[in-house]
This record gives structure tokens, C-alpha cells and sequence, in this order.
């Protein structure tokens, strides 16, 4: 989905976002495709084992802004 969806605006995933609260389908996912994210945490704890986001943000605002800001 990934791929395809930046195909669809003619981008690559080199340098790729995924900002998300679904520790499966979002944050799973970009590090599937090697993608850095952002967990939209909304006040719940990460209880994933096998992976960890790139960050973590409360809300999606915020999660946004952390990518903007974010160095190269």
C-alpha cells in the first residue's frame, strides 16, 4: 500500500513518513518498507515487543509537526 501510494503522487519512500495509531497497520508497515513513523499514541502506552516507532507523538498534530522539524 506503501508503494503504491507513492507511486500514485510519482515519489519514492526514500526519506518516507508513516504517521499513524495503528501499531499493525501503520507502524508495522513502515518499517516494512524501511520507513521512519510516528505513533499517534492519543494517551495509550506502546506495547509492542517486536517493533517501536520512530517516535511517538499524542495526537496527530503534533506528530506532524515532529515531521516537519525533522532533519533530512
Amino acid at each position: 500500500m506503501f508503494h503504491a501510494a507513492a507511486a500514485g503522487v510519482g515519489a519514492g519512500l526514500d526519506g518516507a513518513w508513516v504517521i499513524g495509531d495503528s501499531p499493525h497497520a501503520d507502524i508495522a508497515g513502515a518499517a516494512a518498507v524501511g520507513a521512519r513513523s510516528v505513533w499517534v499514541s492519543a494517551g495509550r502506552p506502546w506495547t509492542e515487543a517486536a517493533r517501536t516507532p520512530t517516535r511517538t507523538a499524542p495526537d496527530t498534530a503534533s506528530a506532524i509537526d515532529s515531521v516537519v522539524d525533522a532533519p533530512g
